[in-house]
């Protein structure tokens, strides 16, 4: 499952950049755009540092804080929706990829620490 996830937080973090993009240039938004770059690439960023960990305990370390990245990237895409920057269609697809993502490092996060 740890390669699994690592791929789909890859293929995420391409849709967060190019959703910035899109909001940056379309939509003129800066601010929470930036946010949720940040949060929504950091996901695939700690995953890839988990994978190189030199510990069972940095293993689990960087995936719980992939875990909290993708729960922070929720909110932010919520309230990038909720304040008119996302259409619903935009808004769906992406909480969908990102709600697989969270669930996936759910399982993984109380997998390690229940071993």
């Amino acid at each position: 499952m740890a390669e699994t996830v690592s791929i789909k937080s890859k293929q995420f973090a391409v849709r967060i950049v190019r959703m910035y993009q899109y909001l940056t240039a379309k939509k003129h938004e800066f601010v929470l755009s930036k946010q949720v770059l940040r949060s929504g690439t950091s996901i695939g960023a700690n995953i890839a540092e988990a994978g190189c960990a030199i510990s069972r305990k940095e293993f689990a370390l960087k995936m719980q804080i992939a875990f909290k990245e993708c729960a922070e990237t929720k909110y932010w895409l919520d309230l990038l929706y909720e304040t008119d920057y996302l259409t619903e269609d935009m808004h769906r697809s992406m909480s969908k990829d990102c709600t697989e993502l969270f669930k996936m490092l759910s399982a993984i996060t109380k997998t390690v620490h229940g071993s």
